[in-house]
């Protein structure tokens, strides 16, 4: 009997644990572009684009930030720090990216290691676009806009940036060498124009 209560009691203890798991997760604080779209973009959204369903809204599906490190094909442990800053600017673990069939002239054999991927969704999606047009993009020198070019007529956005240094969470004295990365924003949009316009709300500084 007193082993059922035991067992009993430190079920009841499991399920407090997972109940004040729940509770301080549903206390998190919602990224604040997240926020911003559903309160504020949205509706603005679908007045512009002249849309009578709100499920029709354009909206971010998902964000990927690639990484390629061709000299990985030489010597696979430069692959290393790679895969550590990229963790480090999109708060996840990357994928290694392997080659998918061989090219003899780039001494490229299938399966490869060569480069990291990460596929950001939900709030680490927001964070990471947030972070990205308010602080990263204009400590790029010299900067007056990215492209409104990039689109690759399927309601998608591609920024290519020449190195991670610009990203605050990388430390300049610990960089080997400079590794330039693309972040594909993929949206629920039909066409391009309408990724443009739900990109311009959210932030994007397009080139005039």
């Amino acid at each position: 009997m007193a082993k059922d209560k035991e067992k009993k009691g430190g079920k009841s203890e499991k399920q407090e644990s997972r109940v004040a798991a729940v509770a301080r997760h549903s206390a998190k604080e919602r990224p604040r572009l997240r926020s911003r779209f559903e309160k504020e973009i949205a509706p603005a959204l679908m007045k512009e684009l002249d849309l009578k369903n709100s499920m029709a809204v354009p909206r971010l599906n998902k964000i990927v930030v690639n990484m390629g490190v061709g000299e990985a094909t030489q010597n696979a442990k430069i692959l290393d720090p790679a895969v550590n800053e990229l963790g480090q600017i999109t708060g996840q673990k990357p994928v290694v990216t392997r080659a998918k069939k061989s090219i003899a002239a780039f001494k490229v054999r299938e399966n490869m290691p060569i480069g990291a991927m990460v596929t950001l969704r939900g709030d680490r999606m927001y964070e990471f676009l947030d972070r990205l047009v308010s602080v990263v993009l204009p400590r790029v020198r010299d900067f007056r806009g990215v492209s409104t070019k990039s689109f690759d007529g399927r309601g998608n956005y591609t920024i290519g940036l020449h190195d991670q240094l610009i990203f605050p969470e990388i430390d300049y004295a610990k960089v080997d060498k400079m590794k330039g990365m693309n972040v594909t924003i993929v949206t629920t949009a039909g066409t391009d124009d309408q990724a443009r316009s739900l990109l311009k709300h959210l932030g994007m500084p397009f080139r005039a």
